[in-house]
């Protein structure tokens, strides 16, 4: 690729996904006012399905970090990606602390929930921007689950994280069941931006 790639994202998970795909890229972080684009659109779009309001949110949000990015590097081909989880028509973000924390893994004990990811890759000449949903089952409740809700949370790595978790960490022993892509959930699925990235050769 001509053009040098820039991911406008400080995750270390999503930098180390798109490393399959290319080889020398740099990280600027985007600073955008999350909260306010969030109330934005779930002002806007209160009668459509929240899965629908979600995946909006994350593309917008997504865009907004490329395009923030692109204003400082403009012969670049900038990354932009956002991540929630969706769940029981919430959408929940990184927790503000260890009490959010354990009442978000908690609340998935036996339930399904949505982890959706917006992407959005910008040059000079196109912009692709795209939602991809996963859905991730857990185990019913029990005392082994709670010890170790507690242990992981005592770790502090919850706290940068949407949802509260890190599905290649300790909550991999929670998870029953995983339809969809997995990097995804992780938090960059990364087949799709290969596939994106072509578009722009």
């Amino acid at each position: 690729m001509k053009q040098s790639i820039v991911l406008a994202s400080q995750s270390p998970r999503r930098k180390e996904w798109l490393s399959l795909c290319v080889s020398d890229f740099s990280v600027i972080s985007a600073d955008i006012d999350e909260k306010s684009i969030e109330k934005q659109i779930l002002k806007t779009n209160n009668e459509e399905p929240f899965l629908l309001t979600a995946s909006r949110l994350v593309e917008m949000l997504a865009a907004e970090k490329a395009r923030v990015i692109f204003k400082k590097q403009p012969m670049s081909i900038v990354i932009g990606a956002d991540t929630v989880v969706v769940h029981e028509n919430r959408i929940l973000g990184k927790p503000l602390d260890e009490s959010q924390a354990y009442e978000m893994l908690r609340s998935y004990a036996g339930k399904t929930h949505s982890v959706v990811t917006g992407v959005s890759i910008k040059n000079s000449e196109k912009e692709i921007t795209f939602s991809v949903e996963s859905k991730v089952t857990f185990w019913d409740w029990n005392k082994q689950m709670e010890q170790e809700v507690f242990d992981y949370i005592k770790t502090g790595n919850p706290m940068d994280k949407a949802g509260a978790y890190g599905i290649q960490e300790m909550p991999s022993l929670w998870v029953k069941e995983i339809s969809g892509d997995y990097p995804n959930i992780v938090g960059l699925p990364i087949s799709y931006v290969n596939r994106a990235l072509y578009e722009f050769e």
